[in-house]
């Protein structure tokens, strides 16, 4: 049954048919810190990545998302990019899932929030 499942399904991760193009054509980069492999084809024309695990576009870094989309021609394997002290580590979009950010006052938060810039209008 699996192999049936990865030769119709694209969304548990690689297809049959994606791996048969990755082994003939494909040409291995590197591997970011979530254990995703990137590759490029032999003629260096196309650019790809398989997933590891969820294929979720949002759980790859932009120093591979750049070269991915020819923002830059030398990998981040051979050519990592200069990063800030004041940048935050990538995150995946956490959007509707649990941990996905909810501000203050919203009813998806547990805890009261106390204001004090509102009052309520009260009939005389």
């Amino acid at each position: 049954m699996s192999i049936l499942k990865r030769a119709i399904t694209w969304w548990t991760g690689q297809t049959l048919g994606t791996q048969l193009f990755t082994w003939r054509n494909g040409v291995k980069v590197g591997e970011d810190e979530q254990g995703n492999l990137f590759y490029t084809s032999k003629d260096g024309k196309r650019r790809w990545v398989i997933y590891n695990g969820e294929i979720e576009a949002s759980r790859i870094g932009a120093d591979w998302h750049g070269w991915l989309h020819n923002t830059w021609d030398d990998p981040p394997t051979s050519k990592p990019l200069a990063h800030k002290p004041w940048e935050k580590p990538h995150v995946e979009n956490l959007t509707g899932t649990a941990a996905a950010y909810a501000p203050p006052g919203s009813i998806r938060r547990t805890e009261p929030v106390a204001r004090r810039d509102y009052e309520a209008w009260q009939p005389e």
